[in-house]
């Protein structure tokens, strides 16, 4: 009986101290000051649901270290995850109009050398500044885009851009980062790949980046962008045939994947699994084992029926 009473004792002492814990974190969030509607320009509208009640916390595997702003140990990619649209974002900026600056890839002031963007980030910029948002005031600005490409930071690549850091140190606007948008295709080098290490500190800055980890990803402010192609066209051809806005649409395929499969290392066990998906009507997935000169005595079971699929 004296058991059950002690048992019976802890349980109420866990519930309370439970029950104050998460309490008193909820009425700590209600004390966060936000924008309210009434100070935003009105084409901030669709975004509300964004900008409202955020958990501010850091991410779970920081709150787990202890590291409350993203600072990890062996990796140069310091990522503030607190971060929100609400509370590293200046929308002062953006209460005119919606414009974006593009920085000038040779910055006369600075005395650097001018840079040379890849051909894939170059029809990023021209995009950016042929659109009815740019603008080649910065006082007029919402967003800024760098100049320094920053598409490629393998540090093994052609296209990777060194010494990014004290670039963004010598650039007057870059404010921390604070309402900058960088874009990221790859990141990471041999032989771990690390997606989140893109070489320096993003700050306040919003990333647009291929291929985004989930715990580095901060809902409401980052930007997941499809990984594409160097050969992608700048621009589109023909007009759509969009006739309606009705999803899903009725296509004869509802998935489509064909590419290389790793039969060892980083990145195999997801394109190793695909042939399980794969029916070869509406959903098709098949790659290939042909890659690399050893490929051959590396191959699996599976090798020459996927090619085979693969070529078909």
């Amino acid at each position: 009986m004296q058991a059950k009473k002690r048992y019976l004792l802890v349980l109420l002492s866990c519930a309370f101290l439970a029950y104050c814990y998460f309490g008193g974190y909820r009425l700590k969030s209600e004390d966060i000051t936000h924008f309210t509607e009434e100070s935003l320009p009105t084409y901030v509208d669709t975004w509300k649901d964004q900008l409202y009640e955020r958990d501010l916390e850091p991410a779970p595997h920081l709150r787990r270290t202890g590291n409350s702003y993203g600072v990890r140990k062996g990796n140069s990619n310091i990522v503030n995850q607190k971060c929100r649209m609400e509370t590293c974002f200046d929308f002062t900026r953006c209460m005119k109009d919606f414009k974006v600056y593009v920085y000038p890839t040779a910055d006369e002031s600075t005395g650097e050398v001018p840079l040379t963007p890849s051909a894939v980030y170059q029809k990023v910029l021209d995009v950016i500044s042929e659109s009815r948002y740019y603008t080649p005031d910065p006082s007029q600005a919402c967003l800024f885009v760098l100049a320094i490409d920053t598409l490629d930071r393998d540090n093994l690549s052609a296209d990777y851009v060194r010494n990014v850091p004290s670039r963004l140190q010598r650039l007057k606007l870059w404010n921390g980062g604070r309402n900058h948008v960088v874009f990221n295709l790859y990141s990471g080098t041999w032989p771990d790949y690390s997606e989140d290490d893109l070489g320096f500190d993003t700050g306040e800055a919003i990333l647009a980046k291929a291929s985004m980890s989930v715990t580095s990803f901060r809902p409401g402010f980052d930007i997941s962008i499809p990984l594409f192609h160097k050969n992608h066209p700048e621009k589109g051809g023909e007009p759509g045939f969009v006739s309606t806005n009705n999803f899903p649409i009725n296509k004869k395929y509802l998935l489509a994947f064909k590419g290389k499969r790793y039969v060892h290392g980083i990145g195999s066990e997801t394109r190793n699994s695909l042939y399980h998906l794969h029916n070869e009507r509406d959903i098709v997935l098949v790659t290939t084992c042909r890659h690399g000169k050893s490929w051959k005595e590396l191959k699996d079971e599976r090798c020459d029926e996927d090619n085979t699929e693969y070529d078909r």
